[in-house]
């Protein structure tokens, strides 16, 4: 049961899309033009950033909570789902950059997974642009600080383990 109506717990940690794993350090009450809304402070684990997000925005930014332990079954069965590199419509890499921006901002690790899948395949075969490169950095980077801190493990030996699976 949660100890607050809102969702977060203050130690909670929360994924805020295209930043990663944060922790509620805070639940502010702020008033702003008269009106008083709740705030999560939460500060993202990998740049120290700090983010407020109103407490019934939540939803609409994308904030969720760590995926479930159980669930990360998917994400490595995922990442062993061959695909053709470039599907049809998605061959040009501004078009495919845009679709995986939009997969990155919806915080969804599935989403993010895949892109670092196709970006993967698409290295085993080309040397990968910059642009691709730092897309592919940045989806690792969520993908395996969540499920590091789902599973309760070294980033480092998430990282092998994501890069075994990949080579296998």
């Amino acid at each position: 049961m949660r100890g607050d109506i809102m969702g977060f717990n203050i130690g909670d940690r929360a994924v805020y899309p295209a930043q990663g794993v944060g922790v509620i350090e805070a639940i502010e009450t702020r008033e702003f033009s008269g009106q008083t809304a709740d705030f999560y402070v939460l500060r993202i684990c990998d740049s120290d950033m700090t983010i407020m997000v109103p407490t019934r925005n939540v939803k609409n930014v994308g904030m969720r909570n760590l995926v479930d332990k159980k669930n990360l079954s998917r994400v490595y069965e995922l990442f062993k789902e061959v695909e053709t590199p470039a599907p049809k419509g998605l061959a040009s890499w501004s078009r495919r950059q845009r679709e995986y921006t939009e997969k990155i901002k919806t915080g969804d690790l599935y989403e993010v997974a895949q892109v670092l899948r196709e970006l993967y395949v698409i290295a085993v075969d080309k040397e990968l642009s910059y642009g691709e490169k730092k897309m592919l950095d940045l989806a690792r980077r969520l993908v395996i600080k969540e499920i590091a801190f789902a599973e309760g493990m070294e980033e480092d030996q998430i990282s092998k383990r994501v890069e075994q699976t990949f080579r296998d």
